[in-house]
């Protein structure tokens, strides 16, 4: 069993050494973590114990290196454990995951708009040259561009909020590498903070008249706070870190 030190220079454990390896192979810790072993007070790399790849134990007069934050914070990874996946997202990280999503999503209902309007326009064109508006066509039109904006929107929005609650994560937040998480855990939110407390409630909230627009505004404005929660942060419990 190991205690380490995490990269918010908080300790945690103590873990077994499987669970520590399993850590290790998905990069949330890496050989220079710092760690100690059950009943020792003597800090040491994870590379240093025999059990994570060391040929030999170092020797017990080996003298401990000062576990300071400063220390740690050079030498711990990112994502240290599974319990704290790492430092806060960057607002640059966040607002291009916002905007690289809204971009998706322009894509995905972009060929279903124009069908519609081509349908449109060309009802409008036929009118002026006195051909008079062809009913059947253009409802048809019509329909089949209000169609495939409709599945495509639909299709997207499951793949979103599939990934939101089975990994906190957009295709825009896992390109650029961040994920929602729990405020106290570290873990995956869930369905009910996720969807209806961080996604639902919000857009509720930005919905009231005359009051949406101040909340909507506020909202973004949360960023710049030290901690970079949101308000609807606030309300699901949850934080943006990096990966």
């Amino acid at each position: 069993m190991f205690t380490i030190i995490g990269g918010d220079g908080k300790e945690y454990g103590p873990s077994p050494a499987n669970q520590i390896r399993e850590w290790l192979a998905a990069g949330r810790a890496n050989l220079d973590t710092k760690a100690k072993a059950v009943g020792s007070e003597e800090w040491r790399r994870l590379g240093d114990y025999v059990e994570f790849g060391a040929r030999e134990a170092p020797p017990l007069s080996t003298p401990a290196p000062a576990a300071t934050a400063d220390f740690d914070a050079a030498f711990t990874p990112r994502t240290a454990v599974a319990t704290e996946p790492g430092a806060l997202a960057s607002r640059g990280d966040r607002f291009l995951a916002q905007l690289l999503d809204n971009v998706i999503g322009l894509a995905c209902i972009l060929p279903g708009a124009l069908m519609i309007a081509f349908a449109a326009v060309r009802a409008g064109f036929n009118y002026k040259l006195g051909g008079g508006i062809e009913g059947l066509a253009t409802v048809a039109g019509i329909g089949a561009g209000l169609s495939v904006l409709s599945f495509a929107a639909l299709t997207l929005f499951a793949v979103q909020l599939w990934m939101l609650v089975t990994r906190g994560q957009t295709i825009g937040k896992r390109v650029l590498g961040v994920r929602i998480v729990t405020i106290d855990d570290g873990a995956n939110p869930g369905f009910i903070k996720i969807f209806l407390l961080r996604l639902i409630l919000p857009a509720l909230l930005s919905a009231v008249p005359y009051l949406g627009m101040f909340f909507t505004l506020t909202d973004y404005f949360f960023i710049f706070r030290e901690d970079r929660r949101c308000i609807h942060d606030l309300l699901a419990g949850t934080k943006v870190v990096k990966v």
